[in-house]
């Protein structure tokens, strides 16, 4: 990519959410001498951004070598070990950061602002298109792409207007049904289906539900008759089980769930680091030691609403002295705490994280530069793409680095007519 720039080109992003913004901003930055226009078809901008992570914005997250960040995407990982390298989470801290964004790392791993606040990245991305004049039209919607013989782009916005680009980059996110794709694909591209990822596993009429907010905070869940487990935190909701357990199991998941027609069994571990026999052994020199000791004493680091709703479910009154309890009550109960089995009827979209499995086809684009094969000058970025990641700020990485490189690319690659 080392050819001179087009001054005279004007380059349009279809989409003005995270990845469409960063890829808006690298295209100014990299051709000041160009047009960019960001074309959003709502009247709100990075509305994601706005709502990521409770309204904090999980701007990415601190895993620092490609290979190691590479293992949380589920689909888009052999396409992004040529894309990441080129803007990695160290790169979207310090580009923040040198724009007034103070960033924090928690202990798990995600980044957020210090003000835990989405307006500041909001402010921040609004603040730079500002300063490097990048044009944002909103509630412009594309219903037709053509390409011209002179080889630029028409965009039909209504019956009546039509817009013109030299480039494009398309970074309109994840849609929610086939038909959504359907102009890309008329482009001569190929759409895998959208399903969603990232979503809560429905429990209609089970007990456990009567527990929500009560959080396992080192669990271990398994779709039963698959090879799908993932461990970390369960939420206990009104509706069944969330948590970042549940929402990695289902990023994993997200084809083969959706092909169960989400009718499955869902197996949790209460306590990730022992297996059945050490809870048993555990159990057995509890009562050997403390006979006259409640079993309800017995300290697992529980929450104590869940142990004791756990104790109900294996059949033993939590009143019981421990020399009461027999072995065959220890048996079911060991058997519970590490093989628990819930029935799952349906999903719920995890609203803070709402994402796609599926889009554009990563065979179809070219990932040393983010240009379409099939359409020259044509460029994509974000969640349009069959790209998707587990929850912890790894979308929004995605977002920045596929952004960063498609505006790269389209603010340097010489016209080909």
């Amino acid at each position: 990519m080392g050819e001179l720039p087009n001054k005279f080109q004007k380059i349009i992003i279809i989409g003005g959410g995270a990845a469409g913004f960063f890829a808006a901003l690298s295209c100014a930055a990299h051709n000041p001498s160009a047009k960019v226009s960001i074309l959003e078809k709502s009247n709100k901008l990075l509305s994601k951004v706005r709502i990521s992570g409770g309204g904090r914005c999980n701007v990415s997250h601190a895993c620092f070598s490609v290979g190691t960040l590479l293992k949380n995407y589920p689909r888009g990982a052999k396409f992004l070990k040529h894309v990441l390298p080129h803007f990695m989470p160290q790169d979207t801290v310090a580009w923040f950061e040198q724009r007034g964004v103070a960033l924090k790392t928690e202990p798990d791993g995600r980044i957020f602002p210090v003000s835990d606040s989405s307006q500041s990245i909001i402010d921040c991305l609004l603040r730079e298109a500002q300063k490097l004049g990048v044009e944002i039209l909103t509630q412009q919607d594309v219903k037709q792409i053509t390409r011209q013989e002179n080889g630029s782009f028409l965009l039909k916005i209504h019956p009546e207007e039509s817009l013109e680009a030299d480039k494009l980059i398309v970074a309109t996110g994840g849609g929610t049904q086939r038909r959504h794709f359907d102009w890309l694909h008329a482009l001569g591209h190929e759409v895998l289906p959208p399903v969603p990822s990232l979503f809560t596993f429905n429990m209609p009429k089970e007990a456990i539900t009567e527990l929500m907010g009560v959080v396992a905070t080192s669990a271990s869940a398994k779709i039963l008759n698959t090879k799908l487990s993932q461990s970390g935190p369960v939420l206990i909701t009104h509706w069944g089980m969330s948590g970042p357990a549940i929402l990695k199991l289902s990023a994993w998941g997200a084809r083969l769930l959706e092909e169960s027609a989400y009718a499955f069994k869902v197996q949790i571990n209460w306590l990730l680091d022992k297996n059945e026999e050490k809870i048993r052994q555990a159990l057995l020199d509890f009562k050997m030691n403390a006979t006259q000791k409640k079993i309800k004493n017995f300290d697992l680091e529980l929450p104590k609403r869940l142990w004791l709703f756990l104790l109900d479910r294996a059949q033993i009154d939590a009143e019981k002295n421990m020399q009461s309890v027999s072995k065959t009550d220890i048996n079911r109960l060991a058997g519970i705490l590490c093989n628990d089995v819930y029935p799952v009827q349906g999903k719920t979209t995890f609203k803070e994280e709402f994402v796609t499995c599926g889009g554009i086809d990563l065979a179809g684009v070219n990932p040393q530069t983010m240009e379409s094969k099939a359409v020259p000058q044509l460029f994509f970025a974000g969640e349009v793409l069959d790209i998707d990641g587990i929850t912890g700020g790894f979308n929004f990485q995605a977002a920045w680095a596929t952004g960063h490189l498609a505006g790269l690319s389209a603010a340097v690659r010489c016209d080909l007519v």
